[in-house]
């Protein structure tokens, strides 16, 4: 698909900016030479605006009013990637109006601004985990959706919303389903639990290692939401953001543990999570047929998360 004409702007608005995703994908639009505003409700350093190309950085929450008053000061987006959003299935489950308002109520107001400025393309970062329980593999983004965690769920309802807004009013949208996105930097989820036990030469973990999930670099996952933003329409296409292959976890701890010394081998509790599936791999022919192919290589990649921790703890 051709990129929107508005483009010619070139500005995006990238909300949760301050996370893990939104700070790759900040550096993505800068490097395409996008003049990036980044929203968040979280503080961001110095050196962060500059490393990531952020223009501009605007502490608030993402709310319709607040959108309103960045464009009044900033300009127009020609983008807006809502990277805004609780990130947790456990804890959509601990509280889940919370992440009903973190990720539903935050994409309502996007898809309004969107509506009344309808220059403005949106690309919204979904997840898997709108698959839910599953019975056929590779998972295609035309295939059943029933997920199991509230996080999931809402995730879902983000879509609709998505594509309601592009029926309803023309809103120009996008959504890029992401797998199991890692990467040096992230300070949570299973490699950051992974080295910290393996820290402490305590390399234990919840479920039995058979599960399986398909491992998409962030770096990758930052250069697709990018794509996805010539790919916005009213028909809002829904993306998977994979690499098209499964790794187990017990196989993905082992690599993490042959980067210690002594080096490490994983143990499993048996005991499976709620709301956490057993095999979860993308299938990638709509994305490779829109041009995306994941490029980093995961033995390069964990290697490189290892040093960066060692390197934060100074060991």
């Amino acid at each position: 698909m051709a990129a929107h004409r508005s483009e010619m702007s070139r500005s995006v608005y990238i909300t949760g900016v301050s996370g893990f995703i939104g700070l790759h994908t900040a550096k993505m639009f800068a490097d395409d030479n996008f003049a990036v505003i980044g929203i968040d409700q979280r503080p961001l350093e110095p050196s962060d605006l500059c490393k990531h190309g952020i223009s501009h950085f605007v502490k608030t929450s993402c709310v319709l009013e607040s959108l309103n008053q960045i464009a009044s000061e900033h300009g127009r987006p020609s983008v807006i990637v809502h990277c805004a959003g609780s990130a947790s299935v456990q804890m959509s489950f601990e509280d889940p109006r919370a992440d009903f308002m973190s990720n539903v109520m935050t994409t309502v107001d996007v898809l309004e601004y969107a509506r009344v400025n309808q220059t403005v393309r949106v690309v919204v970062p979904s997840s898997a985990a709108v698959y839910g329980a599953v019975s056929t593999i590779p998972l295609d983004e035309e295939g059943a959706v029933r997920p199991v965690s509230p996080y999931g769920v809402h995730k879902l309802l983000a879509e609709q919303l998505c594509r309601s807004y592009g029926a309803s009013f023309g809103v120009a949208a996008a959504c890029v389903r992401l797998f199991s996105v890692y990467g040096a930097g992230l300070r949570k989820q299973l490699l950051w639990d992974a080295c910290n036990k393996a820290d402490a030469h305590n390399f234990k973990f919840f479920g039995t290692g058979d599960e399986v999930r398909d491992w998409l670099h962030v770096v990758d996952a930052a250069r697709l939401l990018r794509l996805a933003a010539g790919w916005a329409s009213p028909q809002c296409p829904i993306v998977n953001g994979g690499t098209g292959i499964g790794i187990s976890i017990r196989e993905i701890l082992s690599r993490i543990g042959k980067h210690w010394q002594p080096s490490l081998v994983p143990i499993f509790s048996g005991q499976e999570r709620r709301g956490d599936p057993q095999r979860y791999i993308a299938d990638t022919r709509l994305g490779a047929r829109l041009g995306f192919t994941a490029t980093i290589n995961l033995d390069e990649a964990l290697l490189e998360y290892v040093e960066w921790f060692k390197k934060e703890r100074g060991l």
